[in-house]
């Protein structure tokens, strides 16, 4: 697994929010680092003893009815201020005026100024939500991620063993759609979510051993494929056979696959000749969906059988008791 940090500009930020250029459109190269947005309150009063400046600044509705009473010389001061050289833009949400002390300042920055119609709430959710998953710690796991009834199945293994082929054949029959062939680039959206996506190279491409190259979209249409999905379970393809000391044949319920330090369900899978491995990594789709909502087979062949274990113990009593009495 390969480890990527990813970097995110001030136009990259603009064309996947709704925002709008009002001055510093040349500086949109600006590189934003941190997922986290500024609201420079305590620095409207010229308190920046904690001041964040390689954060967004977010001025809203508070900070501008602030700053229509300071004077001007002390608002171009403090304008100054925020205007840090590792600053990446002010966002002024709201539609709310800009001022010229504002403009003054980050023109002579390079800074650019943004603006959108949403409310602070809603832009800095967006923001938030859109620098989170660029910026996040990044891995690119060997293998292929697919969705299979509404939940992202990560399959790997060792190189031939099938992943592609079990997953197009699932393809075919419209029981998933792909994400990522090869290369599954994976980011942490929270603290229990992985999110799975294709490198844009190998966007809804897949390598079929012998035949080469496909265009699932092109081949299968657009309900085939995935921008991206919430990985639940890991499926891990391996030579052997079912009865070997790394093989149950119940299957182990405590195996997990730890990514950028969360852990998702892991199956392994023998792969054997005559086996469908597609039908296989289906049911154990459809079994790891199924005992999320409570039910659970494994227990269920339990319950049955200290029940019938029950029942043969009381007729064995019985007969020993009448043969007793006899």
């Amino acid at each position: 697994m390969a480890e990527e940090q990813l970097s995110v500009t001030v136009k990259d930020l603009v064309d996947n929010t709704r925002l709008k250029i009002v001055a510093g459109k040349k500086y949109l190269d600006r590189q934003i680092t941190t997922a986290d947005i500024s609201r420079p309150g305590l620095e409207m009063t010229g308190y920046f003893n904690y001041y964040a400046p390689k954060r967004v600044q977010l001025l809203g509705i508070t900070e501008t009815s602030f700053s229509e009473r300071m004077q001007h010389d002390e608002l171009l001061m403090v304008y100054r201020k925020m205007a840090d050289p590792v600053t990446p833009a002010f966002v002024v949400s709201t539609s709310l005026p800009i001022s010229e002390e504002l403009k003054q300042a980050a023109e002579e920055a390079r800074i650019p100024i943004l603006t959108t119609s949403l409310t602070s709430s809603q832009i800095l959710s967006n923001m938030t939500y859109y620098l989170g998953g660029q910026l996040a710690p990044r891995k690119s796991v060997h293998g292929v991620l697919i969705d299979v009834h509404g939940m992202g199945v990560l399959i790997t293994g060792d190189a031939g063993i099938g992943k592609t082929e079990a997953a197009l054949e699932l393809i075919q029959q419209g029981k998933a759609r792909l994400v990522a062939d090869d290369r599954v680039d994976i980011h942490q959206e929270d603290e229990e979510r992985l999110i799975g996506e294709p490198s844009e190279v190998l966007r809804n491409m897949m390598e079929v051993r012998g035949v080469g190259i496909i265009d699932v979209q092109q081949i299968y249409g657009a309900v085939s494929v995935r921008s991206h999905a919430s990985i639940k379970v890991n499926i891990h393809l391996s030579n052997g056979k079912i009865g070997e000391q790394s093989f149950d044949r119940l299957g182990n319920e405590d195996d997990t696959m730890e990514i950028l330090g969360v852990k998702i369900k892991r199956m392994v899978v023998p792969v054997t000749p005559g086996r469908n491995t597609a039908s296989v990594i289906d049911a154990a789709a459809v079994k790891y969906r199924t005992s999320n909502m409570g039910f659970d087979a494994l227990q269920t062949l339990e319950q049955r059988m200290n029940a019938e274990i029950a029942r043969n113990e009381k007729i064995d009593a019985k007969e020993e008791k009448e043969q007793a009495d006899d």
